[in-house]
């Protein structure tokens, strides 16, 4: 994915960005998926007020910004920075049925399997032009359905498949007992992502390729006028998840504005409004590690790289995403 222009850089050289794992935007029709993609990976991805405006996946790279790499590359007068990034995917709204082929189901499920993670977004700005759900916890609750729905549809079709495969073969009866306990949560209404099964279950339930088997961030998509209380707002969805998915409160129409500015003027509209760096930057890095991705990295005058490994990964194994040679011939850390 080298080549791609990130939306929002400290440094002033020529940047790209590669991204490696797949963060999908899954909500409602008018919770601001469109609007968080474009703001995410600089695109231009079309957003109006009426819903369905998605109709076909839209991908592109978001940058994970970096004050480290950033120094990096003013210390070595780098003439190239090359961030890590995470490959964003607008996947088509999902209704209520979508599980069944509501709406535009049939391409929220196919588009939602081909990702690595899930980013949901909910809508807690209030606005008469804009039709829509605007209680996040209900947003919630419509969109955790769907996709147990969907799933309990994958398990039942497959489960008495595998058990009468694992009466020839007793090997796959720790698979079949994995589908079954996934089976009872879904069947109670849970996502897999946070039924408290056991973690060991899920690389037998991975030839499923359920959708609520994959890790989640939530964010809730606030007004400019809700931001002295966007925590608040945020603050129900956080306590329904307990834990199993970071939520974070994002004013979505003003980050995507402070994004197609120039980064001076980005940076004094943020902070004149006490967001800081803003949201974007928090959204971008709590994907990257929801994606189980880490970072290390290279420099000198040609270049500042930022180089995505496999959090837990060993010296060895990372010398190797540079090049196989490096792995073969590394001595020591």
């Amino acid at each position: 994915m080298d080549g791609v222009l990130t939306p929002w850089v400290a440094h002033g050289a020529p940047t790209s960005v590669e991204g490696v794992e797949r963060l999908g935007l899954v909500g409602l029709p008018n919770a601001g998926k469109t609007s968080l993609f474009n703001a995410l990976t600089g695109a231009d991805a079309p957003v109006a007020s009426h819903p369905f405006t998605t109709t076909e996946t839209s991908v592109a790279v978001a940058p994970i910004p970096d004050a480290r790499l950033d120094a990096l590359a003013e210390m070595s007068a780098s003439k190239k920075v090359v961030r890590a990034g995470v490959e964003v995917v607008d996947i088509a709204g999902l209704v209520a049925g979508s599980s069944t082929g509501e709406g535009l189901g049939n391409r929220f499920l196919a588009g939602i399997r081909e990702v690595d993670a899930l980013c949901l977004v909910l809508r807690a700005f209030d606005d008469a032009s804009v039709p829509g759900e605007t209680d996040p916890l209900e947003a919630l609750g419509t969109l955790e359905l769907e996709l147990v729905l969907a799933d309990l549809a994958t398990v039942d079709a497959q489960i008495d498949k595998r058990r009468k495969a694992a009466r020839a073969d007793k090997s796959l009866a720790a698979e079949v007992e994995a589908m079954e306990r996934a089976q009872v949560a879904l069947h109670g209404g849970t996502p897999l992502y946070r039924s408290g099964l056991d973690p060991d279950d899920a690389p037998l339930r991975r030839g499923l390729f359920l959708l609520t088997d994959k890790p989640v961030l939530v964010v809730v998509n606030v007004a400019e006028g809700q931001l002295d209380k966007a925590d608040a707002l945020a603050a129900p969805v956080a306590a329904e998840l307990e834990g199993h998915g970071e939520t974070l409160a994002v004013c979505v129409q003003l980050e995507a504005e402070a994004a197609r500015l120039e980064p001076a003027d980005r940076d004094e509209l943020l902070q004149g409004l006490g967001l800081g760096r803003g949201a974007l930057a928090r959204v971008a890095s709590a994907a990257y590690q929801l994606l189980g991705r880490s970072i290390f990295f290279t420099t000198g005058d040609k270049e500042s790289r930022a180089w995505s490994f496999r959090t837990g990964a060993t010296a060895p194994e990372c010398a190797g995403v540079i090049h196989s040679d490096l792995q073969r011939g590394f001595i020591r850390a």
